[in-house]
């Protein structure tokens, strides 16, 4: 994008930022908002910081944009699964043990880190910052589908998505136990653990510290002393499949926090819950897109020794 951009106007009436966001689709219109806050956008060459500022035909517009400022974070050749992507957004397959943000303990080695390797000079700038623009999260043990945007606007209209439950998201995971019926919903609201702050729980009293939580959920096979399950996000609360499928007396095999320490014989290097697919609209076109991401192979393995089991009547 230029640095400079000149708009006239043809339509009179307009708020000056509901203009520019018709104008400049590939900018948010909080950023453009903030653009016209830092005085970088002037109004017949006189500088205008009202956004509510009202266009007549003819104003000739100015906006000055500043080079997106860099991400204080190196950028780690790190390979990526890549089920889908264009200019404007991508969706990995994020392997089990990869962060997605840095955070204290984990500053490198992360899903944004290998973004930023990757896309390179794609990034467009999100909020006037050069980085991938995280729309949902992934635990670091849960493997899957993940989207990214590449630019301001994709990022806006992608949350948005995700707010309004306009995207989908469906996970496998083996369970232990066996749910006496075929499918089910959970609605049971989470927030912080109590007791231990740094676990979730779901929250039976009225407390205000719940926030909603419905998780749908469907069996795929029976495995004896297990089941292999698919979820349907309905909301999405940290670690919220794990919190309901311990909450329903099935815990995720693998979960360190909320599997009581059960052992299956069978090592696992996180908790066997798989993002498996994921469906959205595209920010740009509105096409519908859906990518299956294929489990991990040590998933995949878990199900195979369940299973013979089973042949063996173990």
């Amino acid at each position: 994008m230029p640095s400079q951009i000149d708009l006239t106007v043809t339509t009179p009436g307009l708020r000056l930022d509901r203009y520019l966001a018709e104008q400049l689709p590939d900018l948010s219109r909080s950023r453009l908002q903030k653009l016209i806050e830092q005085g970088q956008v002037a109004v017949n060459q006189q500088i205008c910081t009202s956004k509510k500022a009202t266009l007549q035909a003819g104003d000739a517009i100015q906006i000055q944009i500043p080079e997106a400022e860099p991400l204080e974070l190196q950028p780690e050749s790190i390979p990526l699964d890549i089920l889908y992507e264009d200019e404007h957004l991508i969706i990995l397959n994020k392997p089990i043990g990869l962060v997605v943000h840095p955070a204290p303990g984990h500053e490198g080695g992360t899903l944004v880190n290998a973004l930023l390797a990757y896309c390179g000079d794609q990034l467009a700038g999100i909020g006037g910052v050069q980085r991938p623009g995280i729309v949902h999260r992934l635990d670091k043990d849960t493997s899957g589908a993940i989207a990214i945007a590449k630019t301001d606007s994709a990022h806006q209209h992608l949350q948005a998505q995700f707010k309004t439950k306009t995207a989908r998201r469906e996970y496998l995971a083996v369970v232990y136990g066996a749910p006496s019926t075929i499918q089910g919903t959970i609605n049971a609201p989470i927030g912080r653990h109590p007791v231990d702050r740094k676990k979730m729980a779901v929250i039976t009293t009225d407390s205000k510290q719940g926030r909603s939580a419905i998780t749908h959920w469907y069996i795929e096979e029976r495995l004896g002393n297990f089941t292999l399950m698919r979820f349907q996000l309905e909301t999405g609360r940290t670690h919220q499949i794990r919190v309901h499928s311990a909450y329903m007396g099935h815990p995720v095999v693998g979960d360190p926090v909320y599997g009581a320490g059960r052992s299956i014989g069978v090592k696992l290097q996180g908790q066997a819950l798989h993002a498996w697919k994921l469906r959205l609209q595209h920010p740009i076109s509105e096409e519908w897109i859906e990518v299956t991401a294929p489990p991990p192979e040590e998933f995949v393995k878990l199900l195979k020794v369940l299973r013979r089991r089973m042949g063996n009547g173990e």
